[in-house]
């Protein structure tokens, strides 16, 4: 990875305020900020539990037995189409 693209990675890291740089002379410390990381494990903690909920209800669905599903008698319900 270039530099450049490291720097422009560390730019958006900061705007985020997922990190925080420290200037110590010619070196750049980076800091990570624990209230910036936590709204993001918060937003995508409530996403895996309506994923998770979503797929348990798949599952759930799809190992009915078939006998749930009952063939309709008598005619289909697709149209036909008129002349």
């Amino acid at each position: 990875m270039s530099l450049p693209a490291v720097s422009r990675h560390l730019k958006v890291l900061t705007e985020a305020h997922l990190i925080e740089l420290h200037t110590e002379g010619q070196w750049r410390r980076c800091e990570l900020r624990g209230e910036g990381l936590r709204a993001a494990v918060d937003c995508i903690e409530h996403y895996r539990k309506f994923w998770e909920a979503s797929f348990d209800r798949l599952d759930a669905f799809l190992k009915r037995p078939e006998a749930d599903s009952k063939p309709t008698k008598g005619k289909s319900r697709a149209r036909r189409k008129t002349r």
